[in-house]
């Protein structure tokens, strides 16, 4: 457990010293000022579910480019070796690690509270939602820093680590057009492998115990396979 929280206390003070997490803060900040400002004042609908879908398609971006660092960096700079030689466990690495970025993430979010609040203060928005809204944010964040680890774990190129992290994301985001499409049970495949699938009734202010099973199965499954990568690849 100590390893881990060192392991945290470093990366999460590496978030906060990047240049490029403030950029990405900034411009998913920014952007959901901008959604929430056009919603608001547009349809005069108190409803923030539009702004955090629009979010969920950004983060598809800036995801995988604040994760592509985790893993990828450490093998590109020849500290991983070093890492793992000491008091520090695979497992403990990823967690420590993953952890981090979710926490930096969380601060992100802990800063678009601002939108319910003004809502609460103009009108009377369904609590419900919002709490579901925020709920299933949580778990679609986390289950994109998980990928973007997975990927980060694979290559010792953070490009390639950010790249290939934006693609499986897609891939998955776009999985129910493709069920459109596809009829049978590939068609039925594809609905069920869709993110977008599983979190809309978040935003809908359903809370379906087999969108949480989706999302977590999604984040031990990434860990696990991160942890594998990093120890076959470093003792290989």
């Amino acid at each position: 457990m100590n390893a881990v929280i060192s392991i945290f206390k470093k990366e999460i003070k590496g978030f906060f010293y990047s240049p490029l997490a403030y950029v990405i803060s900034a411009v998913i900040l920014a952007l959901g000022g901008y959604f929430f400002s056009v919603t608001l004042f547009t349809t005069r609908i108190a409803d923030i579910s539009g702004v955090f879908m629009n979010l969920a398609v950004i983060l598809i971006f800036a995801a995988p480019a604040l994760t592509m660092k985790l893993l990828a960096g450490e093998e590109q700079d020849g500290t991983m070796e070093f890492l793992l030689t000491s008091p520090i466990t695979v497992p403990q690495l990823i967690i420590g690690k993953y952890l981090a970025a979710l926490g930096f993430f969380l601060f992100i979010t802990a800063l678009t509270f601002i939108y319910p609040g003004i809502l609460l203060t103009l009108s009377t928005p369904d609590k419900g939602v919002i709490l579901a809204t925020y709920l299933g944010f949580f778990l679609l964040v986390a289950a994109y820093l998980s990928i973007g680890i997975l990927c980060s774990s694979f290559t010792k190129s953070q490009v390639i680590a950010s790249i290939s992290g934006f693609g499986i994301l897609l891939l998955l985001w776009i999985s129910s057009w493709l069920s459109d499409s596809i009829s049978g049970p590939l068609g039925s495949f594809f609905k069920t492998l869709s993110i977008s699938e599983h979190y809309m009734d978040f935003l809908r202010g359903v809370i379906d115990t087999t969108h949480i099973v989706y999302f977590m199965s999604i984040i031990l499954v990434s860990l696990i396979l991160s942890m594998y990568s990093v120890s076959s690849r470093v003792w290989s």
